[in-house]
């Protein structure tokens, strides 16, 4: 499992032209599912997500995290973060977990995430749906986070 958690402005997701999800000052969470993923690994990389600390304080240092700024999260599922392009130049996608093993991870990191920032801070987009989404980066800060 892993995660792209970058720092934002603000960040949306539009299904079909309509806005479904929007954050201000937080977090968008790229979540990429691999096959044989663990409800242990969810757990581990919600909470690495929930509590990263990226956001400045008073000297400057990244050393703040969501709930220090009132900060929200926008969890997207991507299972394209599991794509190989090592051979040719489409990706192959035999490493991502398949839509029956991977949604019920997606909605158990949400949770999770939720259970540690409150249910009010945290929204998704719509899983397997074609979103548009928009991200006002900060910094720009992009972290890559692996689960165990």
């Amino acid at each position: 499992m892993r995660a792209v958690v970058q720092r934002v402005k603000e960040g949306s997701v539009s299904i079909d032209g309509r806005i479904h999800a929007s954050i201000e000052k937080g977090y968008v969470v790229f979540l990429g599912i691999k096959a044989g993923d663990t409800k242990e690994s969810t757990i581990f990389l919600a909470d690495k997500c929930s509590l990263l600390r990226v956001f400045e304080d008073a000297e400057g240092k990244m050393n703040l995290g969501l709930k220090d700024v009132n900060g929200s999260a926008l969890v997207v599922s991507q299972f394209t973060l599991y794509a190989d392009a090592q051979k040719g130049n489409r990706p192959s996608f035999s490493e991502a977990a398949t839509r029956e093993e991977a949604e019920p991870l997606y909605e158990a990191f949400v949770e999770r995430m939720r259970s540690v920032l409150g249910n009010s801070k945290v929204t998704t987009g719509v899983f397997r749906a074609m979103m548009d989404v928009k991200i006002v980066n900060d910094g720009p800060v992009t972290i890559l986070i692996e689960g165990k």
